[in-house]
């Protein structure tokens, strides 16, 4: 691999897997809410549905959403809808002021979030359709390059919004400002589900599958 194409690959893939978004905007509510330790478990169950993601799309198993564009929708709208209800988990209030948060989320949260996740399906589409070799050049190893870098860029970019919403939170010291930054994350989850629910991936060429 060339210098200049991984510099190529970065220009493309950092603004897409960077940029807030149903993962990275639960990865800072996590975060600020729950600490960097008990948000491990999402990032471990988001991080390895979009392996699994760009394994299928790498090796061309998910071809068939060409014919089924229905099935983008569906993952669309159901997206949207728990995407509200993190939003309530985050903003939900202590039942006993004062006290530390229990509240927690599952590897099994993370990885049904990234499921319905249609970002994640675009930017391995599009990383595939721009970077992958053509048909007849085509072999296993730079497929499986293409997929350990990605990994790797999502690991460290979802610590990275983890992080910053566990700083944000140390910053605000005050129980007033952090039920203020709660509700600011959660109107984010919201706004991202509108977007999910008025946006038509769809639109995007599956055609490079």
């Amino acid at each position: 691999m060339s210098l200049e194409f991984l510099l190529a690959w970065l220009a493309v893939m950092f603004p897409l897997i960077f940029s807030p978004g149903p993962a990275n905007i639960t990865f800072a509510a996590a975060g600020a809410s729950l600490g960097i330790r008990r948000s491990l478990p999402l990032l471990a169950g988001i991080d390895i549905v979009f392996l699994m993601k760009a394994l299928l799309v790498g090796f061309g198993f998910m071809s068939w959403l060409i014919h089924y564009p229905m099935v983008m929708t569906i993952l669309q709208w159901t997206g949207a809808i728990y995407l509200i209800y993190l939003a309530y988990v985050f903003i939900k209030p202590n039942k006993e002021p004062g006290k530390t948060a229990t509240k927690s989320v599952s590897i099994w949260q993370g990885m049904l979030l990234q499921s319905m996740n249609i970002k994640a399906w675009m930017i391995v589409i599009t990383m595939f359709s721009v970077f992958a070799p053509k048909q007849e050049e085509s072999n296993e190893s730079s497929v499986i390059t293409l997929i350990i870098m990605i990994t790797i860029l999502n690991f460290v970019t979802h610590f990275s919004w983890i992080a910053f919403g566990r700083t944000l939170s140390k910053a605000l010291i005050s129980d007033k400002n952090r039920n203020l930054q709660n509700k600011l994350f959660a109107l984010s989850l919201l706004l991202v589900a509108v977007w999910l629910i008025a946006d038509n991936p769809t639109a995007i060429s599956l055609n490079a599958v």
